[in-house]
């Protein structure tokens, strides 16, 4: 089964063995005849998506007990790869949700670490570069570049622990390799939400 996640920015495909990154149109040329179940947070898409006939579009079932109602379906999809546990998705922003035993708690929104840097820049060209993602946590740095990326990623890791507690945490998305290092307990797994699409679909086959 192809599980395909539509970003704003680009598409990412599971064929069961590997995760597969393309721009919206490679995905429509090299997928558009091929069986797909996908989710979208790209509504600019939606008229040229309904008329792949092979692609079934399945963002309905992405359901969390406890959700808000402007929550995005790929965080609800995070969500429901585990029944418990923090889930955090870096991507071009930094969601960090919680859910215990199948139940939504809440969560939080940053900047990805993008938006942290050229945040910086913007108020200086002297604070314009680049994060370092061997950083110590552990010293106070003593360079531009350094003392930037210990307020990235130390604010990120502080705030993300503060809510662990005990919890397990998974993190996915295009800098969540990056972040996941500076976890120790961490599980970094970019399957994640094509786990939680799958765990919807087997739920639905189940009720109806």
């Amino acid at each position: 089964m192809l599980l395909a996640d539509i970003g704003n920015s680009r598409v990412h495909i599971y064929n069961g063995d590997e995760v597969v990154h393309l721009s919206h149109q490679e995905a429509i040329e090299q997928y558009g005849n091929q069986e797909l179940k996908y989710i979208t947070v790209k509504h600019q898409l939606k008229e040229q998506l309904k008329s792949l006939e092979k692609w079934e579009n399945i963002s309905e079932l992405m359901q969390l007990e406890g959700q808000y109602s402007t929550m995005g379906i790929d965080r609800k999809a995070l969500c429901l790869s585990h029944k418990s546990g923090i889930f955090v998705s870096a991507g071009s922003a930094i969601t960090v949700d919680v859910v215990e035993k199948g139940r939504y708690l809440g969560g939080f929104l940053l900047p990805g670490l993008r938006a942290y840097i050229d945040a910086y820049a913007s108020i200086s060209p002297a604070l314009k570069t680049e994060l370092n993602p061997q950083v110590s946590l552990n010293e106070l740095a003593k360079t531009t570049q350094d003392a930037i990326s210990f307020g990235i990623i130390a604010s990120i890791k502080t705030l993300i622990e503060k809510y662990q507690a005990n919890r397990q945490l998974y993190i996915t998305g295009g800098d969540g390799k990056l972040i996941s290092q500076f976890f120790p307990n961490a599980i970094f797994d970019e399957t994640l939400i094509f786990q939680g699409m799958r765990n919807a679909i087997r739920k639905e086959r189940i009720n109806v």
